[in-house]
């Protein structure tokens, strides 16, 4: 029988462990392993089948228990001792503070996911993955980061398998009363309620949850409440579900209904006002034009209000293919924009940040991805490569300047090491090394023999061939309605057998079926009588790609064959709870997306961490990092004739390399058994390769280059009343309309007839600038190696000086100056014009430049 409401009801605490609460209401339990033994402590088997969750756990035990340690003094000082450690990490400076204030007061971090626990499921994959590290290690460093989300009420979707391969989608209604949740409210304890006007006199309403990460607020919107109608009560229903339109209104609550409850929580918390906005990733681009209506509420320009915006926007993309952009309709978006959402706004001009470089502005469909960069005057990838790759993406923004050029950097994402570390690494680290710092602990030391750190491997391997084996019973019995699974799924996985672990989204470009090339090749990888390979694969596709379930089939299918099956599983249901155990449990991490389309990667960095080994295409993380200490690079077969050949050519070096290197590596063996070789790599991974895969020195990263510049471009043009964002609108509105009448017309050199190294080439340019004055501009020689496709490589640039007392024609100004060759080969140079401003970041910013024919 089916209840018709379900709510939770939260257990009473003994006042003697009111610590507990407290603990329990902070989510820095989740990466803080003293905090965890703690609540370990009560009941360590209830606490492992609860997911490690202190306030789903807490209403579980039996109040008797918890009326036994209320009489335990040794246990009440232990948690008084916990919750004091707690307040001391939320009030001591940390290396934020130490920065001085020329640092930004408060940076708004917008993501359309967080994954923080497996408690608290507002994930799909390594974007809120990312979102929830980037958190907590702004926390761990004392960055004054605000988080803005959605609450979905059925998080992204449970899956299961079907008994013929195919993935399955449950929504399981979540209760934010049982999380680790609170209601922001007013003075009065009324609840915070944010409001945004429809089409056709509707308004959608959202309350505010708060989470605690540590230091770090985290508000949710959440559209669940009766002020709204069903339909709208069901916009935040689940992360990427429903049609465009649906999709659209998550994404209008938020970007502007988050930056609303924003500034609530300013208010109410007397924090100051963000001086730094950070999208992660396009689906919050909204949040700008609330923040250009606000700015034109005080009096300001569209025009100049951009300017202010965009001077303290970070943009992050992750998105490596257009096809992972969010495109709306326009006449839908025009339909939302065009009535009193944003008061003063002209929805043609909030309309034309959103059309496509070269399309029609009538027909172009809504870009959110080209919004965020035209928002934001700071951009970047998440890898070098994927900084690469954006920069050729995205190029057309800034139409006339070469890809080097185009004002998106990037930096390199980061994994949170006291998330993702296994307890028995970070014992071993405390007992051996003398430190609870796994990412910065010296683990060359001889203090720690090899004999036991694989002991510490076998054991964390073995944890999860144990998970494994429960996670497909528990399947079993559901897709055989409660049945007891075979004898055959207690002897699945092994822990003495070299364990490949690949989980992720399963999008077709990250290539999930790969392995399965040669279905017999790999068959007699895996079955090899002396070394033998085990893989564990988990992921999930998104439930309207077929084609993604379709892959995930024909590999469960694979798994299925009575030879195979205690080789190779699938485990369902991949989420962050399963993922603590499957990165520590395995040997080698395997990665094969199509270069270079995978943007980052993060899970082999979380593999790494725990002492994996990286089997990967060049790709990513990888194409910067890889080295012969911490794994092996499959090569990718990018001359291929199609992409036929090219996944056969890759699969073919993928094989070669597991059988042949991996697995002969790994079975090298001591007199006592140790593969003396493979760990002393694993050691080298962990000494050298992880200190740079942390989340910190990511989020130290984005504050030097990217928060502490936009705060203080911030500053210098929101100063005296928005001065320096009205005059650079004014002229860069003054630049546009006069930019066709500017033109390189002649270019004239002297100074070599046999060029040789030493020489110096002289210049003369005449230019004409139209309505422009030379203050206006930059006139530059460009120059470097001439290569045979007509470009020039190696660039360098250096200005030319207007001569005034120059004799020219009538409209035309004299530029010279001299380029002294300092190297051999083929050389080649080009004159060009670009605008020249002292608030304007980049060269490229505005996208004009006049080149010489």
């Amino acid at each position: 029988m089916k209840p018709i409401r379900k709510f939770t009801v939260r257990a009473v605490i003994p006042p003697q462990l009111a610590a507990l609460e407290e603990l329990a209401g902070n989510l820095r339990w989740s990466w803080h392993e003293p905090t965890r033994r703690l609540f370990q402590h009560i009941d360590p088997e209830l606490w492992r089948t609860s997911e490690r969750d202190p306030v789903a756990f807490l209403g579980e035990v039996d109040p008797a228990r918890l009326d036994e340690l209320a009489g335990d003094d040794g246990y009440v000082e232990w948690a008084e001792r916990q919750r004091s450690d707690l307040r001391d990490y939320l009030a001591e400076p940390r290396w934020f503070q130490s920065l001085g204030a020329a640092a930004p007061r408060t940076v708004a971090y917008f993501s359309p996911e967080f994954g923080i626990t497996a408690a608290l499921p507002q994930y799909s994959g390594g974007l809120g993955i990312l979102a929830g590290d980037h958190l907590k290690a702004a926390s761990d460093l004392g960055v004054p980061l605000v988080g803005v989300g959605l609450f979905y009420k059925a998080g992204y979707f449970s899956q299961s398998i079907s008994p013929d391969g195919w993935q399955q989608e449950r929504y399981p209604v979540l209760d934010p009363d049982g999380l680790p949740l609170s209601v922001l409210r007013t003075p009065d304890g009324a609840p915070v309620q944010v409001t945004l006007a429809l089409p056709d006199d509707r308004s959608l309403h959202a309350r505010v949850w708060k989470a605690a990460v540590g230091r770090i607020p985290l508000l949710l919107l959440d559209t669940d409440i009766p002020a709204n109608s069903d339909e709208l009560r069901s916009v935040t229903d689940r992360l990427y579900g429903g049609g465009g339109e649906h999709r659209l209104l998550q994404e209008l609550l938020l970007g502007i209904g988050g930056a609303r409850a924003v500034r609530a929580w300013t208010e109410l918390s007397g924090s100051p006002a963000p001086d730094v906005f950070h999208m992660n990733e396009g689906h919050a681009g909204f949040l700008g034009l609330e923040r250009i209506a606000t700015y034109i509420g005080e009096g300001l320009s569209f025009a100049a209000a951009l300017q202010l915006v965009r001077a303290g926007t970070v943009f992050t993309t992750h998105t490596p293919v257009p096809a992972g952009i969010d495109r709306f309709d326009r006449a839908l978006v025009e339909r939302y924009l065009s009535g009193s959402l944003l008061p003063g706004v002209d929805p043609a001009d909030a309309l034309a940040l959103g059309v496509e470089p070269g399309a029609d502005p009538a027909t172009s469909a809504f870009n959110m991805a080209v919004m965020g960069l035209r928002l934001a005057q700071h951009a970047n990838g998440v890898s070098k490569l994927h900084g690469e790759v954006s920069r050729r993406m995205f190029g057309e923004l800034w139409p006339g300047f070469d890809a080097e050029e185009v004002p998106i950097t990037s930096i390199t994402n980061g994994v949170h090491a006291p998330t993702w570390t296994d307890p028995a690494l970070l014992a071993v680290a405390e007992t051996r090394l003398g430190t609870g710092d796994t990412e910065h602990a010296d683990w060359r030391s001889p203090a720690l023999a090899d004999a036991e750190f694989w002991t510490v491997k076998r054991a964390m391997r073995l944890q999860l061939v144990e998970d494994a084996r429960r996670r497909l019973a528990a399947a079993w019995r559901d897709q055989h309605s409660g049945a007891e699974p075979p004898k055959w799924v207690s002897r699945v996985l092994d822990p003495d057998t070299l364990t490949v672990g690949f989980a992720r989204r399963v999008p077709t470009y990250k290539r999930l079926t790969l392995m399965l090339a040669d279905p017999e090749r790999l068959t007699s990888i895996l079955t090899n009588p002396e070394r033998p390979v085990q893989l564990v694969i988990a992921g999930k596709s998104h439930p309207a790609d077929d084609e993604g379930k379709r892959l995930i089939q024909q590999l469960v299918q694979f798994a299925q064959r009575p030879e195979l099956r205690e080789r190779i599983v699938f485990l369902p249901d991949y989420d962050m709870g399963m993922a603590e155990l499957l990165y520590p449990g395995c040997d080698v991490w395997l990665n094969n997306p199509l270069r270079p389309l995978e943007a980052c990667g993060t899970s082999g960095m979380k593999a790494a961490m725990n002492g994996a080994l990286n089997l990967s295409i060049l790709d990513g993380w990888w194409a910067e990092f890889a080295g012969d200490d911490y794994g092996w690079v499959i090569p990718s077969a990018d001359a291929a004739g199609d992409a036929g050949e090219r996944d056969a050519l890759e699969a073919a070096a993928l094989y070669d390399l597991l059988e042949h290197r991996v697995a002969t590596r790994y079975y090298e063996r001591d007199g006592d058994g140790v593969p003396v070789e493979w760990v002393r790599r694993v050691r080298e991974t962990l000494a050298v390769l992880a200190p740079e895969l942390g989340a910190d020195r990511m989020v130290r990263e984005y504050v030097e280059r990217l928060y502490r510049p936009a705060a203080e471009h911030f500053a210098e043009v929101s100063a005296e009343g928005a001065r320096g964002a009205r005059e650079l609108s004014a002229w860069s509105g003054r630049v546009h309309a006069a930019w066709p009448g500017v033109d390189v017309v002649h270019v004239e050199s002297g100074g070599v007839e046999a060029p040789h190294v030493g020489d110096e080439l002289r210049l003369r340019a005449y230019v004409e600038l139209g309505e422009l004055t030379p203050d206006d501009v930059t006139v530059e020689v460009v120059y470097g190696r001439s290569r045979a496709d007509d470009t020039i490589d190696a660039v360098r640039r250096a200005a030319l000086e207007v001569d005034p007392a120059a004799q020219v024609p009538a409209g035309q100004r004299l530029y010279t100056g001299a380029v002294v060759l300092d190297r051999a080969g083929a050389f080649g140079y080009t004159v060009r014009v670009v605008p020249r401003h002292p608030l304007l970041r980049s060269t490229a910013e505005l996208g004009l430049v006049a080149v010489a024919d």
